[in-house]
């Protein structure tokens, strides 16, 4: 994998990541989930987020 194609999937993986945000956000809003919820998810994501982002630093070729 090149730095460039580590960008790209930074930015795609980012741009999920506020996808689904702005739909737990909402998701609050209309009272489906609690803010407990809302956290308690936002934390995981975060943490599958920097995982993802640590094995695809790895796989980038010098």
């Amino acid at each position: 994998m090149t730095q460039g194609q580590r960008l790209k999937y930074s930015i795609l993986m980012t741009l999920v990541l506020l996808a689904a945000m702005l739909g737990l956000s909402w998701l609050q809003k209309q009272g489906v989930i609690t803010e407990q919820m809302f956290q308690y998810i936002a934390m995981g994501l975060a943490v599958v987020f920097v995982v993802i982002n640590g094995i695809l630093r790895r796989k980038v070729k010098p």
